[in-house]
């Protein structure tokens, strides 16, 4: 898996939280929540480390203490208002504020119909994938406003824009983007932007566990490129969106998905056809 070798300071002196910030699974490569944080670090913001369980996060500290930067690890649970009050509060307390914000956390849930509808299932992929955000926001853009403004990065997928089969996974995620376009619209004239990053198909350690070969080759043929994305695809996104190379940018979404959004029916054939 390729990793950055130089960095630009793009985040110098910057103060990110991200959420989900360890690598789950057994393949190669990184998550993208570990990826996002790698690279804003690199990039010379202090970063505070969300993760449920501490010690999935604790590789990513040791690996940006170890090339120069600053982070600490917040062992905490995003669905609880209380947890993203701490993360916030000693992030402030460590690195005197924060200016960016990605929430990274989700899950995803089965294909079906109403035959196998599971309604504590259903509430459960909201409670995650969209609550969380909004609880972190709740916090978090106070403390940015007192910066004089700052960047929130909300994580969602290409399932929000285009069905998947889903009863939850899906609508969850085109409710987060819409959600960033009204964080955007409420405070924008405080300093705070929103955007959304919608992966598509990308190649992580808990991908790998998960997919047999033949979807993945799949997965790679549908897109116009041909190619699979990774981790750092998305956080080269995000990093942009966090920057101030993005300060006219808010309330927009990019897709990183090698075209996957942007291919037709008929089209999408024709390439999985070709080898």
């Amino acid at each position: 898996m390729r990793e950055p070798r130089q960095f630009c300071n793009r985040l110098d002196g910057k103060v990110a939280i991200v959420t989900g910030a360890g690598s789950q699974g057994s393949g190669e490569g990184v998550g993208t929540g570990k990826a996002m944080a790698l690279l804003f670090a690199g990039e010379g913001a202090h970063v505070c480390l969300v993760d449920r369980e501490a010690a999935r996060a604790e590789d990513t500290r040791a690996r940006i203490e170890a090339a120069g930067g600053e982070a600490f690890v917040v062992a905490a649970d995003v669905t609880r208002d209380e947890d993203c009050r701490r993360i916030v509060d000693q992030t402030v307390e460590r690195f005197g504020g924060v200016d960016i914000l990605v929430n990274n956390v989700g899950i995803a849930g089965q294909q079906g119909d109403f035959g196998n509808f599971d309604e504590a299932a259903w509430e459960h992929m909201f409670f995650v994938n969209l609550k969380s955000a909004v609880l972190m926001c709740r916090h978090a853009v106070p403390a940015m406003i007192g910066r004089g403004g700052g960047a929130v990065v909300n994580i969602s997928s290409i399932a929000g824009i285009m069905a998947h089969g889903t009863f939850a996974y899906g609508p969850s995620k085109a409710a987060m983007e819409h959600f960033s376009r009204e964080v955007a619209v409420v405070y924008g004239r405080q300093g705070i932007r929103a955007n959304t990053v919608a992966p598509g198909h990308i190649r992580t350690p808990l991908v790998a566990g998960l997919l047999p070969e033949s979807l993945r080759e799949t997965r790679r043929k549908v897109g116009p490129l041909g190619v699979e994305g990774d981790a750092w695809d998305v956080a080269y996104a995000a990093l942009f969106l966090a920057s101030d190379e993005a300060r006219f940018v808010t309330g927009q979404q990019i897709a990183v998905d090698g075209g996957v959004t942007a291919t037709g029916p008929m089209a999408a054939h024709s390439l999985i056809m070709e080898r």
